[in-house]
């Protein structure tokens, strides 16, 4: 039985001017944040193709590389995503023993209060997030191409750390009751109309000119 979902407000990082509005700045506003929201990814990464350099064990190569790829999950899934873009999804059980999702968005805020936004922070935030899971499905499709099994369990689970942060951001960003699916079919069905007007408007310019002619 799937978990139920729920999007509430965020209601920090507030500011008293404006009403219920979004200001927004170029400012890096959270240095620390955005420090470690890279640092995690990029050490994981990087301990992942030089390991053998500094690791002679692969046991220990994987409780290094599981330890920063947790630290990674939990300091962007409770921190770094909070500070830097407004968003945090996370877990409970209710009174019922229900799991339930929540999916928090502080641009919902019903405090009638401005926030403060960075955009070179927001980012740097999505830009890492996607980058970070695209390089762990690279490292995938090689140890798989290269029959790297060993390798496997490392990338799945890192994989499925990034990946469920991407997902869980995403679902606070476009809302909980809206499905990723439903997102990603909006924006192509508006790439494939637009295509479309632009080929039949590029046609009848090309019927003109040779009317002219």
């Amino acid at each position: 039985m799937l978990a139920d979902t729920e999007e509430v407000a965020l209601t920090f990082e507030q500011s008293t001017i404006g009403s219920n509005t979004a200001v927004q700045t170029t400012r890096i506003r959270h240095p620390i944040a955005l420090f470690f929201h890279l640092f995690f990814k990029s050490m994981a990464i990087v301990l992942y193709l030089f390991s053998t350099v500094f690791y002679s064990s692969f046991i220990t190569i994987f409780v290094v590389l599981i330890i920063f790829l947790s630290m990674d999950f939990w300091t962007v899934k409770n921190i770094t995503g909070r500070l830097l873009v407004g968003l945090r999804w996370w877990n409970h059980i209710d009174e019922n023993g229900q799991s339930k999702w929540i999916f928090e968005n502080r641009k919902g805020n019903q405090n009638n209060l401005s926030v403060l936004e960075s955009t070179t922070e927001a980012s740097i935030f999505w830009l890492a997030l996607i980058i970070a899971d695209l390089v762990w499905l690279t490292f995938f499709f090689v140890s798989l191409i290269t029959f790297s099994f060993k390798w496997m369990t490392i990338i799945i689970v890192a994989i499925i750390l990034s990946v469920s942060n991407t997902y869980g951001f995403l679902k606070c960003k476009y809302g909980a009751e809206q499905s990723l699916q439903g997102v990603a079919s909006n924006i192509f069905g508006r790439q494939m109309i637009r295509s479309v007007f632009e080929k039949i408007a590029r046609s009848n310019q090309q019927n003109q000119m040779n009317d002219q002619q």
